[in-house]
């Protein structure tokens, strides 16, 4: 019998390059809510993927903001550093062909790290002349040093296998920290509260997406069915008015949609109902944001 290994990864880059899509496709269930807006992932997302005698831990990260503000956004990037300072392998995810200042502003935080750096070059698929690529991995490696260089498509499941095995080959020989069937660390009730926040921020406009938060009031289960109540806090009026929408459809449909998604994870019943909160400042608000889940004092 193989003796077990144990490898931990954060999964770090500028913000919508796919690191959620990424991580949902390697642990082969959607466990982090993605969207082609920035800002979508806020919390440390734990995939686990276990091989074999391979168990592979992956952390997720938020993008890093480029000139943080707001306590979120601080937040979101101190928790990348929290991250990065307690693995065994860096995942560096750059989009294919694109390589700008929030990219090079992440190499900024990597130049120092002793760890091995695995660069997933995503979304090929959308490059018509693969021979492009060529230059761009040439750019990239005068970046940093990296330990492997790995073009994919996370959306396309291209190179996926060849990430995995060049992460696995990494691997210590260790006790495994979890069981073989987890894949993930995070509660039902965060996973419901991260399933309505996806789909405010697919369906509403640019903006509004990063001024609200989600928190499950109430989580009661039954044998067959599930009873979610969910509170969205936004920071204004005007906001609270276009998320409710006109004679409540918005509010119904987003709704509808996080119900389907919600039954297929609880696999049951779910009778889901959604209230709109005005809370001014809550993201610059640091007992406000401890409240609803952001583990500031961790993160420093």
């Amino acid at each position: 019998m193989n003796p077990e290994k144990l490898i931990h990864i954060a999964i770090v880059g500028r913000p919508n390059v796919g690191k959620s899509t990424l991580l949902n496709r390697i642990i082969g269930e959607k466990i982090t809510i993605t969207s082609h807006k920035p800002q979508t992932t806020r919390h440390r997302i734990l995939g686990i993927k276990t091989i074999d005698a391979v168990q592979m831990v992956y952390t997720d990260t938020p993008g890093l903001q480029k000139e943080p503000q707001q306590a979120l956004h601080k937040y979101m990037n101190r928790l990348v550093s929290h991250v990065v300072d307690d693995v065994d392998v860096i995942l560096f995810v750059v989009e294919a062909l694109h390589f700008n200042e929030a990219d090079a502003k992440v190499v900024a935080r990597l130049e120092n790290t002793e760890l091995p750096i695995i660069l997933a070059i995503n979304k090929i698929d959308e490059v018509a002349d693969k021979t492009a690529l060529l230059p761009f991995i040439e750019n990239m490696q005068k970046q940093l040093s990296f330990k492997h260089i790995i073009p994919l498509s996370a959306r396309k499941d291209i190179g996926i296998d060849a990430l995995e095995k060049a992460i696995a080959e990494l691997a210590p020989e260790r006790a495994h920290e979890y069981a073989e069937d987890d894949i993930t660390d995070r509660s039902l009730r965060f996973s419901v509260a991260e399933i309505v926040r996806e789909k405010l921020t697919r369906y509403l406009n640019e903006e509004l997406p990063y001024a609200l938060s989600v928190q499950i009031e109430v989580f009661k289960e039954k044998k067959n069915s599930v009873e979610i109540q969910a509170l969205i806090i936004v920071n204004k009026a005007s906001q609270k008015k276009i998320i409710i929408g006109k004679q409540g459809q918005m509010l119904k449909e987003i709704g509808t949609k996080a119900r389907i998604d919600m039954e297929k994870i609880l696999d049951k019943k779910v009778f889901l109902k959604l209230w709109v909160k005005v809370q001014e400042g809550w993201a610059n608000d640091e007992r406000h944001l401890r409240e609803l889940g952001y583990d500031l004092d961790d993160d420093e």
